[in-house]
């Protein structure tokens, strides 16, 4: 006889919810502080900080919904699930971001960029400029690249939080 088991999409739509909604919160708080088109590596490691926490808090959860038991293909849809859900919520927000708060972003992005490039001094002035250019003109593809590595990092996460977290259920 089957038991009632959790499904992984519940707790996919679930815990991408919170994921997408704290990214918003700390997109929020850069754009209040200014800080939204900065290239800072915190915030990029703040980020896979908190997709780490929340993923492996998913997993978690299922695993305890799911009478301690947890399979590394199980770990595997909750990682991408969840980073699928908060990486739309993610689109969403980064068009909203530069459609609306702040027209300028794709901009501010392109100069930002540029001033990195000229300080490091590796680029000539063409290419400075073909560069520049480039994101301004192609700022578009960011969304399908933020669902992309989203997806991705969903997968590595749950890998290794399933891999730590698998039990197998006994054969009798």
């Amino acid at each position: 006889m089957e038991e009632n088991q959790p499904k992984t999409g519940k707790f996919s739509l679930n815990y991408g919810l919170i994921l997408g909604a704290i990214g918003v919160i700390f997109g929020i708080m850069l754009y209040s502080m200014d800080a939204h088109y900065s290239q800072d590596p915190s915030n990029t490691i703040i980020s896979i900080l908190i997709m780490v926490g929340v993923i492996i808090w998913g997993i978690f959860n299922f695993r305890k919904a799911n009478g301690g038991f947890l399979t590394l293909s199980e770990a595997l849809k909750l990682g991408a699930g969840i980073a699928l859900v908060a990486g739309i919520i993610t689109v969403i927000y980064t068009l909203f971001l530069s459609n609306v708060l702040d027209t300028e972003f794709a901009v501010k992005i392109a100069e930002t960029t540029k001033a990195a490039s000229e300080a490091a001094g590796q680029m000539s002035d063409a290419q400075i400029q073909q560069q520049y250019d480039g994101t301004i003109n192609y700022f578009w593809i960011t969304y399908p690249f933020i669902l992309i590595f989203n997806i991705m990092a969903g997968l590595i996460i749950g890998l290794i939080g399933g891999l730590i977290l698998k039990k197998a259920k006994p054969d009798y």
